[in-house]
């Protein structure tokens, strides 16, 4: 550990981690059912779903894929470059340890500290890629499965089944896909560990808190839940519902 890593500089370190995966379990995993735009589109990819099983034409459903397909390759494209710059900063580090400890914003530290500190971003953007690269894997499995998916009319069970499956290897995609943008939330509260543990310490709190609202108390939210409730109220009168899943 670098000497001049302090009591707070590690609190920071450790609240920031927390922050991350706790926001990540909470989200993705602890929340199911929940009032988050997350979970709201759960139930309306299963809309998705049930509504291109009724098509014999898919192509926009195909299209649908393919702009989010996209999405992931670019952010796939752009971890790559930003990963690359901070490598190559290692071939002048010293360089630029001293001009960035130089600025009247950022605290002194050694160049061990220093080093960790681009190294956990180095982590970060590592651990984006992998995301970005498995949610782009996921895309191509679910387009075997819309390819795949038979023409109505199917048992209703059969047809039920088919629906969920596609539309849960859909959520798993999003889901990885949504780790890497995440990713690059948190970098941003990492970078703010070059001015200072505390700066670094408040930086993933407002990542936390701008993250939350996004998911629970905006006015996309209020759509999409508003959305999903019309959705729901037609499926129950056809006979079936998607929202308590």
């Amino acid at each position: 550990m670098p000497p001049d890593m302090t009591l707070l500089d590690l609190i920071a370190l450790g609240w920031f981690l927390a922050s991350w995966v706790g926001f990540t379990l909470t989200q993705d995993h602890l929340l199911a059912g929940g009032k988050l735009v997350n979970q709201h589109l759960k139930v309306i990819r299963r809309h998705w779903m049930e509504r291109m099983m009724e098509r014999d034409n898919r192509i926009m459903d195909s299209q649908l894929f393919g702009h989010t397909m996209h999405s992931c390759t670019f952010f796939a494209s752009t971890n790559m470059l930003i990963l690359a710059g901070l490598v190559g900063s290692f071939g002048g580090i010293d360089r630029t340890h001293e001009l960035i400890t130089s600025l009247t914003f950022t605290v002194q530290t050694s160049r061990d500290l220093f080093e960790a500190k681009m190294l956990l971003l180095i982590v970060i953007f590592t651990f984006g890629f992998f995301k970005f690269t498995w949610a782009l894997r996921q895309y191509n499995y679910c387009c075997a499965l819309i390819g795949a998916a038979p023409v109505r009319p199917l048992p209703q069970a059969v047809h039920r089944r088919m629906v969920e499956n596609m539309a849960d290897a859909l959520t798993l995609a999003v889901t990885a896909l949504n780790g890497g943008m995440r990713a690059y939330y948190f970098a941003l509260a990492a970078l703010a560990w070059v001015i200072g543990p505390i700066p670094f310490l408040l930086a993933s709190t407002v990542v936390v808190v701008v993250l939350a609202r996004r998911q629970a108390f905006s006015a996309t939210e209020r759509i999409i839940r508003e959305q999903m409730d019309l959705l729901e109220d037609q499926a129950a009168k056809d006979g079936h519902s998607y929202k308590n899943f």
